[in-house]
């Protein structure tokens, strides 16, 4: 198609001031946040596939910021100051999102937040039920008073099975990720943003004071550029700490009178679960074989699927007879630090990735982040 291009598209659709590679939650924010701060920038969005690819439309919705297990493996990784700024990074996330797009429109529901703990797993019950004052006292300021409390009158109620405690989280949601990313879409474009959709960028060159994106429908040029891929970075910045994590994902057909509602983190987090329109939705276990599921590869695998199911059977909806109706799987991005990656990786060329599985809440403030970075350079 590039050689076929027209007087007129080449002057009107592939120069830039800033161009976004990626149209997932970071991408959006991105450029969201570029047009509202300095309106005259001219910006589009270059997005590989058909939706947003990766993990931005494909993930559970969960409007949270870590169960107690996971903040405590997070704190001994960053220590007590990097968790707390961490935690304020993905509730003020979670404020832009909601303040952006509305609650309505997300469709976000306060159900509360749970964990879950297995009748065998005694010292990490004791371990993150001794921590629940430590965390209420550091993320107070944040996000508000006494987060985390016991909660196990709950199991019963939600009708599970070998979970002998529950530690709730007052302040977890959940929203419908597809709403969520639609809006975003037709927000960006309501104010001025160009969006393409399959549409590649195969190769990045700076040149002079330019960036030039190669694509199989011709060149697109920019003052600044900034890659918002996550897992599928180091095809055009190589050598960052980002590692993918494939999480396999399935959904049930509506079950009459389902009991649970809320978001349910499971195994120190590596299993998750949700009530959505009278179904559950289910995902998780990448930690049965990483190596595996260190792909950029979409797809299901036998030994995680039969897992899932099992956990359902067993534990989410003992007694209860359920159908499948679909499975998916989505691509995040982890790395060896906590943090996510936002530079200036080259000249005149930005990157914001690696949301360690927490792209809802991380997304919306990581975009504005290096929004700012780029506003700074120009």
């Amino acid at each position: 198609m590039a050689n076929a291009l027209s007087y007129w598209e080449k002057t009107s659709f592939f120069d830039y001031d800033v161009v976004v590679i990626g149209s997932g939650i970071v991408g959006l924010n991105a450029a969201i946040h570029l047009k509202k701060s300095s309106p005259s920038l001219k910006i589009s969005v270059l997005e590989s596939g058909f939706l947003p690819t990766g993990a931005s439309t494909k993930n559970a919705g969960f409007a949270c910021f870590g169960s107690i297990s996971e903040l405590i493996e997070q704190e001994r990784i960053c220590g007590t100051d990097g968790l707390v700024n961490l935690i304020e990074t993905r509730w003020k996330g979670l404020l832009k999102l909601r303040q952006l797009l509305g609650d309505k429109t997300i469709d976000y529901m306060p159900f509360g937040g749970y964990e879950l703990f297995r009748e065998s797993e005694v010292d990490l019950t004791e371990q993150c039920v001794s921590k629940i004052e430590h965390f209420n006292k550091l993320i107070e300021t944040i996000v508000g008073l006494n987060a985390f409390y016991l909660k196990n009158e709950n199991i019963k109620t939600f009708g599970l099975k070998g979970i002998k405690n529950l530690i709730a989280n007052r302040y977890e949601a959940q929203i419908d990720t597809g709403k969520m990313m639609f809006n975003l879409l037709q927000y960006a474009q309501q104010i001025g943003i160009s969006i393409f959709n399959n549409c590649k960028v195969e190769k990045i060159v700076s040149k002079n004071s330019a960036v030039l994106l190669k694509t199989k429908d011709g060149d697109f040029s920019c003052k600044k550029a900034i890659v918002t891929t996550n897992a599928f970075v180091n095809t055009l910045i190589p050598n960052l700490d980002v590692t993918p994590g494939r999480g396999q994902v399935l959904v049930t057909k509506p079950i009459k009178n389902l009991k649970i509602e809320g978001t349910f983190h499971y195994d120190k987090g590596y299993y998750y679960f949700r009530n959505i329109n009278g179904r559950v939705l289910l995902g998780g276990g990448r930690n049965l074989d990483f190596k595996a599921e260190e792909t950029t590869e979409f797809g299901q695998t036998d030994g995680v699927q039969s897992t899932l199911e099992n956990l359902l059977r067993e534990v989410i909806l003992p007694n209860t007879d359920f159908e499948i109706e679909q499975r998916w799987s989505g691509i995040m991005a982890f790395g060896k630090q906590i943090n996510p990656i936002i530079t200036e990786a080259k000249p005149n060329v930005f990157c914001a990735v690696r949301c360690n599985g927490m792209g809802v809440a991380m997304g919306p403030q990581t975009g504005a982040d290096v929004a700012e970075l780029v506003l700074k350079s120009l």
